[in-house]
């Protein structure tokens, strides 16, 4: 008999266990889909930077001469 109250309690150890592994699962992959998220706005505003970025280097002048002709022209 102590033989099958010892299985007994093992297995609801086992189920106690597996409860507990289920949460904690459920609460990584909110975790996770919350750093996701992060990750992929993060993305986004570092591209939208560089194309400011790019957008503002198309603007500088392409040599001195240019860079001198356009500090003149704006006296």
């Amino acid at each position: 008999m102590s033989n099958l109250e010892d299985l007994a309690d093992r297995v609801d150890r086992l189920l106690l266990r597996h409860d507990e592994l289920k949460r904690t699962n459920t609460l990584l992959e909110q975790q996770l889909a919350t750093v996701l998220a992060e990750r992929d706005n993060l993305r986004s505003r570092l591209a939208a930077a560089r194309h400011r970025i790019d957008a503002l280097i198309e603007r500088l002048p392409a040599n001195e001469n240019d860079a001198a002709q356009a500090s003149g022209s704006d006296a």
